[in-house]
């Protein structure tokens, strides 16, 4: 199935998008994603319902102080309300007072809501569609009319639903969008549906209006379903970044373009944009504040992460075995995963990444193997930690030195205190000396880190731009009680990159420390690199 038809997208991100339970915009929050979008070639960014609130407003005037370079930002309203007149609404009033081009307005389409939900009569609600649709064109306006509730409203008056649409079609629309507001529409019932529409409105896709999707996923099929309306002529398609909404969220673009574009040969964006994809998904989740879902189609972390052995051996030989498009395309990358399924294949792959010689016939491969293996047997976890798995690569090659000798350590915590005080003391021998340091931390594990760091300091003075960033402990055996063994992550970040490494024991402050040491250990590794890169930036000899 190729073709070379334009699927117009439609980003509401910034307004649906926004409803989603736990998640908050600021304004600056609201720009930065606005020109993102517009970065990655999407036409239309609904930018918010400039009635609604104050912070909405400010967007559409702020934008105008650094313009979209190539998106229509489009602001969003209901009909108006009823027996009032379009031009008299102050809803209508701060849409046009937005100053955008493009307008969408959604209307009711479910008899249901017309008279329970607006109490209103059938006949006036088809008379507040023609009516704000006509006025807003008569003030230069191009509207996209959302028919809210599309999919539930024909299910149960097929006629009416479709009399709403014949209004904002004779109103002048440029867009008819058909809503499966509620989630609950299953992909044949939307071909089908769609398909009527088609024919029984005339619509050919080459002339105003044209039809387009808006699809939530409470049943899961927000994707499914707006594909099965675009092979039956839908042109617009409606949805978030990473399928952030209301409830169960919104048909999600990151799933949607790659689809469209890679596997049905429909236009969306450029071959360039389309590899910003999976920069695009992240930053907006970090801008969002909401974790990224690793396992998300096309933009996770883990979408093309090969974990089995016989995976991992395929791939290397040929990635079609295993990957169903080059991750590159989309801005992802391929990643071989480490754990106790890994086989000689997972570790040369990793030696490779990590820019270690290392063959198969090295008996080194094979220690790393079994050590890997023991190692996770006892509540490792090398995947979420590969600074670790490094180390220990490096360990079995010979190449780690030994930084220094740990004499002991001792924790004081005073729980009497208005806040978890404690103090942590060290000593270490290094190149022939002995040093005793201590310091102060809000907590155990950040007293122990400082007192390590200023213990190493004025050997290693790199250690001072380290910093722990986060910090995660899991119970492994939670049958023994306070007894149990416990893993520890450590995150740290020297203000450019950040790695991760791992620790594991009965005792959480012994697990800490390891974790902690190899992070350190592995800071320096880095800082190593890139100065080498520096003073021989042709080649990198580790």
């Amino acid at each position: 199935m190729k073709t070379t038809k334009q699927i117009w997208l439609y980003d509401t991100t910034l307004r649906d998008g926004a409803q989603r339970e736990g998640m908050s915009l600021s304004l600056e929050d609201k720009l930065k994603i606005a020109h993102k979008l517009d970065d990655l070639g999407i036409p239309f960014i609904e930018g918010g319902w400039p009635g609604a609130n104050p912070k909405d407003v400010q967007f559409f005037w702020k934008l105008k102080e650094t313009p979209l370079k190539q998106a229509q930002i489009v602001a969003f309203c209901s009909t108006r309300r009823p027996k009032r007149q379009a031009s008299e609404d102050q809803l209508i009033k701060a849409i046009l007072a937005a100053g955008t081009t493009w307008v969408t307005i959604f209307g009711k389409s479910w008899d249901l809501h017309v008279t329970e939900g607006i109490k209103t009569s059938l006949e006036e609600n088809l008379a507040m569609i023609r009516d704000t649709i006509e006025y807003l064109i008569s003030q230069g306006r191009k509207v996209i009319y959302d028919a809210e509730h599309w999919f539930d409203g024909y299910l149960n008056n097929p006629e009416y639903a479709l009399a709403t649409l014949k209004t904002a079609k004779e109103a002048g629309a440029s867009w008819l969008v058909l809503c499966d507001t509620n989630g609950g529409t299953l992909s044949p019932q939307v071909r089908e549906i769609v398909h009527q529409v088609v024919e029984k409105l005339g619509l050919n896709g080459l002339e105003s209006p044209r039809l387009g999707i808006h699809t939530h996923n409470d049943s899961g099929l927000a994707v499914a379903n707006t594909l099965a309306g675009v092979l039956e002529g839908v042109e617009m398609v409606q949805g978030t970044i990473n399928g952030y909404g209301e409830r169960c969220g919104n048909a999600n673009l990151c799933t949607l373009i790659p689809n469209l574009q890679l596997k049905m040969g429909y236009q969306c964006v450029t071959e360039s944009q389309l590899t910003q994809l999976t920069p695009s998904s992240r930053l907006i989740s970090e801008i969002v504040n909401l974790a990224p879902d690793d396992h998300a189609p096309f933009v996770g972390r883990s979408a093309f992460a090969h974990k089995g052995g016989i995976h991992v051996s395929a791939v290397q030989k040929n990635p079609l075995t295993y990957e169903h498009i080059e991750p590159l395309q989309i801005g992802n990358q391929r990643r071989i995963v480490i754990s106790d399924q890994a086989g000689l294949s997972n570790v040369l792959a990793k030696a490779e990444s990590f820019g270690l010689a290392l063959s198969k016939e090295d008996p080194a491969c094979s220690l790393i193997l079994e050590g890997l293996k023991e190692l996770e047997s006892q509540g490792y976890q090398f995947e979420v930690a590969e600074a670790s798995f490094e180390l220990l690569m490096r360990s079995a090659l010979g190449q780690r030195e030994e930084m220094f000798e740990l004499k002991g350590f001792q924790v004081h915590c005073d729980l009497l205190m208005p806040y978890s005080n404690a103090l942590a003391t060290i000593k270490i021998a290094l190149k022939g000396a002995d040093i005793l340091e201590a310091s102060e931390g809000n907590g155990p594990v950040s007293a122990l880190d400082k007192a390590l760091r200023k213990a190493l300091s004025n050997f290693y003075p790199a250690v001072t731009s380290f910093g722990l960033t986060d910090y995660k402990v899991r119970i492994l055996d939670s049958g023994s009680g306070t007894g149990a063994k416990t893993r520890v992550l450590v995150e740290s970040s020297n203000g450019e990159e950040r790695w991760t490494t791992i620790g594991v024991s009965a005792n959480i402050l012994e697990a800490s420390y390891k974790a902690i040491v190899e992070a350190i250990e592995y800071g320096l590794l880095l800082n190593a690199r890139k100065k080498m890169t520096i003073e021989s930036p042709v080649k990198l000899v580790v």
